[in-house]
């Protein structure tokens, strides 16, 4: 019954405030790629991994993806606990906690594969990433999007309205996955230090599948002749 209701209430908080959503996408991206504060670019995170790895990519891969799996899970555990008083305030705190931990990851990996992370093309294709498999072939069947996230990243030509049509479409998901999630743990379960660890599992699962499909995705970018 929970989870029936999470299903339907989840997609009306992902619709409430597109613009919103969107912007908030935009600037994780950008946060997580570029640094801000103590958070390293990308770029650096991931090269620290290389180096730890002896220059393995793929165990460099592993590791950035084990890494924010455990980062996730540990800021969804925090942003759950509160129960349905805070609801509100931990909801917002959730996406965007989310949204950095997962662009940084997957943009890290799409660096350690030789992507270029300044470019608007590459930017484009971490944030399809973040909608999954699922998403991905959904809006190509319904030609909303021209290909895959590695298809976005080596694009001949850079399509800037796919940035906010991208960012749209990552903040609903989003939004909706953290509403269904804190729906089902806690009027579920109404024990808000189970709702805590319910959060951390579903962030940090979340996280691994992004995290894999980023790895199976962003391969090396084949040189132009």
């Amino acid at each position: 019954m929970v989870g029936g209701m999470a299903t339907k209430v989840a997609p009306q908080f992902a619709h409430a405030a597109p613009g919103v959503t969107s912007r908030a996408v935009l600037e994780a991206l950008d946060r997580a790629i570029d640094g801000v504060g103590p958070l390293k670019p990308a770029a650096v995170a991931a090269e620290k991994q290389l180096e730890e790895q002896g220059g393995d990519v793929v165990k460099a891969i592993r590791e950035v993806i084990e890494n924010n799996v455990a980062l996730s899970g540990g800021q969804g555990f925090v942003t759950n606990l509160g129960g349905l008083a805070t609801a509100a305030v931990a909801m917002p705190a959730n996406v965007v906690g989310l949204a950095v931990i997962q662009c940084r990851m997957i943009a890290g990996i799409a660096h350690l594969r030789g992507h270029d992370l300044s470019d608007p093309r590459v930017r484009n294709g971490v944030l399809a990433a973040l909608l999954g498999n699922e998403g991905v072939d959904e809006l190509i069947k319904r030609k909303k999007l021209p290909g895959s996230p590695l298809a976005l990243a080596t694009a001949r030509v850079h399509d800037p309205d796919l940035r906010t049509f991208l960012a749209t479409e990552v903040g609903a998901f989003m939004v909706s996955k953290v509403a269904g999630k804190r729906l089902v743990s806690v009027a579920g379960r109404r024990i808000p230090v189970v709702g805590g660890v319910v959060g951390a599992s579903a962030d940090g699962y979340s996280t691994w599948r992004a995290g894999r499909y980023a790895d199976k995705e962003f391969t090396p970018p084949r040189k132009r002749r």
